[in-house]
């Protein structure tokens, strides 16, 4: 048999009703049209609603993995990429929907010729229609950050200077470089996997995939937008709006402590201490009002 072109990774969680969703338009609309050999693994979390049971029952083409525990985002993902024998990889959140705009043969097409790309990005649409901005990021350094969380580029997004965490001073209708994409939907090279490693399992959920973005850009690999493929991103539906208030608060914890592990991991030792203290000081203080 021929080796697989793509494997395409979904991780669940609770997630019946959207994952079902993603399934259907996700054959519908590409599987049973691509010319490339695809296979989709469904990695399903420990999940207490009856996912594994609609798969199992609609949807037998799909290779099942069932975890006896919630090991989270990255570790999930990374069971199923440790499995993957394909030439590339592809994250894919359940809370996708593919429409006609959602052939990822370019996409691959793309990677196919110029081989300098690690990571490609179609652009996520959100249900408004509107940009859903993480598909379209650069580096969430400390001026970026700062940019974003006081409001600055928001008053100013075409500014490049108040603009550098979601870049969109560029024209979000071509095809270009980017620092950084959405784990929802991205497409890697499994060669550049081999280079960088998999994705960091100390990020639970959140960061994994900025985390990896920027281990491929160190290591001088390309990220691409690619918007003339699209994809629905019906957002925080296996996140933080989908579960029980309980849930959602240990979920907008998580959002906050990994912006902490983030740069702990990779500014922290290029700062003087007193920069990390007022960090930290800001993400409590962040946590503290999202959590109350």
């Amino acid at each position: 048999m021929r080796k697989k072109d793509l494997s395409i990774i979904i991780l669940n969680y609770n997630g019946r009703f959207w994952l079902k969703n993603t399934l259907k338009s996700l054959k519908e609309y590409y599987l049973d049209k691509t010319k490339y050999q695809v296979e989709v693994l469904v990695v399903d979390n420990a999940s207490s609603d009856d996912s594994t049971t609609m798969i199992k029952r609609s949807f037998r083409w799909i290779d099942l993995i069932e975890l006896k525990e919630n090991i989270g985002f990255a570790a999930g993902n990374n069971v199923a990429i440790k499995n993957s024998k394909s030439k590339y990889v592809m994250l894919l959140n359940s809370d996708t929907e593919f429409t006609l705009e959602s052939n990822l043969d370019q996409l691959i097409d793309l990677m196919e010729e110029r081989k300098d790309i690690a990571v490609i990005s179609p652009k996520l649409a959100l249900a408004n229609g509107k940009l859903d901005p993480a598909c379209h990021r650069g580096e969430p350094t400390l001026w970026a950050s700062l940019t974003y969380f006081s409001g600055l580029e928001a008053f100013f997004p075409k500014v490049k200077t108040f603009s550098q965490y979601h870049q969109l001073y560029k024209d979000i209708n071509t095809i270009h470089e980017i620092d950084a994409c959405s784990g929802a939907a991205m497409i890697v090279r499994n060669s550049s996997i081999k280079k960088i490693g998999l994705l960091d399992e100390r990020f639970f959920m959140y960061a994994e995939d900025l985390d990896w973005c920027k281990r491929f850009k160190d290591a001088n690999l390309k990220i691409v937008y690619f918007p003339l493929v699209s994809i629905l991103h019906h957002k925080y539906k296996s996140g933080i709006k989908s579960n029980t208030k309980v849930q959602r608060s240990k979920t907008r914890g998580h959002f906050y402590d990994t912006m902490l592990e983030f740069y702990n991991k990779h500014y922290a030792k290029n700062h003087p201490r007193f920069l990390r203290f007022l960090v930290e000081t800001f993400i409590k203080i962040k946590k503290s009002h999202a959590e109350s």
